[in-house]
Formats: C-alpha cells, sequence, structure tokens
C-alpha cells in the first residue's frame, strides 16, 4: 500500500522576488458584523453613486453583500433609512452661543454650513425636504437656532416662522444646484439633457438672449441681463441670504431714543 504523502508535489522554493518577505496567510479574515452604522454608510454609497430614485433597500443589501432580510434586523423600512442618513449629516454640528451683537454673522455661518453638508452627498436637499427635524437627535439644533433669533430680539411670531424660511431657502437652493449637476453629468454623458456642463457659456448665452429681447415688452429684463447670472453659486447663496437677514433684521425693534443731553 503506496503512502498518498508521497503523490503530493513538493512545495515551490521562494521566487527571487519574494525571499525575504514572510509566508502569504491563508487565513480568511473575519466578517465584520453588520451594524447601523454599516447599513447608513453603504446606503450613502448607492445614493452618490445612483441618487435618491435608484436607493433601495435591495441595492443597500447588494452593497453590503448581504440578503436584504439581515437590513430589517437594523432598519425598519426605507423612511426609517432615509431618516437615519438625515440625522447622520449632522452628528458633529452645533451652534454657537446666540450672542445680539453678531446674531446675522452666526446665521451666516449657519446657512452656510448646512448648505455644505447637504451637497456632501447627492439628493440629501430631497431627502431633508421630506423630513422635519424634531427628532431627538436634531432638536437640539432646532432650540439653538431660535434662540438666536430671540437673543437677537425679533418678536416670537417672527422667531417661529425664521427658522423654517431659512431651511427652505437652503433646501431649495441646494436642490437646483443638485439637478444642474445631474443635467450636465447627463449631457457629458451623451443624454438629452438641455444644460451644459459650462456653467460660464450658458451664462453668457442667457445674457446676450436678455440683451436681445425688444425693449419695449422686456424693458427690465434688457436692463439687468449684463447682471444676470454671472456670479457663482456661492455668491448667488450669499446674496439670496443677505436679502433675508436684511428683511428679519427690519423686524427688529427701533432702539430706545437716547435721553437729551442736559
Amino acid at each position: 500500500m503506496s503512502d498518498a504523502a508521497s503523490d503530493t508535489p513538493p512545495p515551490l522554493p521562494p521566487s527571487p522576488w519574494e525571499r525575504g518577505r514572510p509566508a502569504r496567510s491563508r487565513v480568511t479574515p473575519a466578517r465584520v458584523p453588520l451594524s447601523r452604522e454599516r447599513v447608513v454608510e453603504a446606503a450613502f454609497v448607492v445614493l452618490d453613486r445612483q441618487g435618491l430614485d435608484g436607493l433601495s433597500m435591495r441595492q443597500v443589501a447588494a452593497e453590503l453583500g448581504v440578503t436584504v432580510s439581515a437590513l430589517y434586523a437594523h432598519v425598519s423600512s426605507k423612511a426609517d433609512l432615509l431618516e437615519l442618513m438625515y440625522t447622520r449629516l449632522f452628528v458633529g454640528f452645533d451652534l454657537p452661543e446666540p450672542d445680539r451683537e453678531r446674531w446675522q454673522e452666526q446665521l451666516r455661518d449657519f446657512a452656510r454650513s448646512v448648505r455644505r453638508r447637504l451637497l456632501s452627498h447627492r439628493d440629501m436637499a430631497r431627502i431633508s425636504m421630506a423630513h422635519v427635524p424634531f427628532t431627538a437627535e436634531l432638536l437640539p439644533h432646532v432650540e439653538a437656532l431660535l434662540a438666536i433669533f430671540r437673543t437677537a430680539g425679533l418678536p416670537d411670531r417672527i422667531s417661529a416662522e425664521a427658522g423654517d424660511l431659512i431651511s427652505t431657502y437652503i433646501n431649495g437652493f441646494v436642490l437646483e444646484e443638485g439637478m444642474w449637476q445631474d443635467r450636465a453629468a447627463a449631457d457629458e454623458a451623451g443624454g438629452s439633457s438641455l444644460a451644459r456642463p459650462d456653467w460660464r457659456e450658458m451664462a453668457g448665452e442667457m445674457q446676450n438672449y436678455f440683451a436681445s429681447l425688444p425693449e419695449e415688452d422686456y424693458p427690465h429684463l434688457r436692463a439687468l441681463s449684463g447682471l444676470m447670472v454671472t456670479d457663482s453659486s456661492d455668491d448667488r447663496f450669499d446674496i439670496g441670504l443677505e436679502i433675508i437677514l436684511r428683511g428679519l433684521a427690519s423686524y427688529l425693534p427701533d432702539p430706545a431714543p437716547s435721553p437729551p443731553s442736559q
């Protein structure tokens, strides 16, 4: 009876370029356990790649290499997943202590920071507009924002509406930015979109078009043609925000008159 081990070929000697290297490990790495955090991270990957319309529980499961049913141990539904993504976006987001003398500057910083966070992932503005920020994780942000309005001296009725006004402006602006980016990407990929990737080129065409309109019918469009669609998205955002802040400032009570000098 022959020894079966004798039929096994001897191991090959190490090649010259592998000498001195440690032996390759054949141990299979441990599988990372599924968690809510991993599900949310995978959802962001799918969202950035396929957009909100392409985000599904099946796609998230495929990204993680698990079955769809495995996700439901950590999230109850797609709506629950979207809320977790929205909440995750504002982790580490803190508003400063309200300052009566710097309230407009604090609101500018707030609006710019929220816009940056929404722009960090595709279609987050759409998700934001579908969710109210009154969860336990986000309520402190709402409270801090209201504190800025009231500390500034704005009337309670205006303070109650101002947060929603600013949030709607930010979401709407970022939503428009995302739509133009998607259309530009479709155009570059050979799609049928009318958008052009070069914003400056399109802005110039729009200005020329406005300037060519009949003056008797469109005097204001002609007069302002050289000033329209000239700024970057950052500049346009800041100008719109400034209009809102100056409007809010108009509701501040008039300062008490100084007593007459003796």
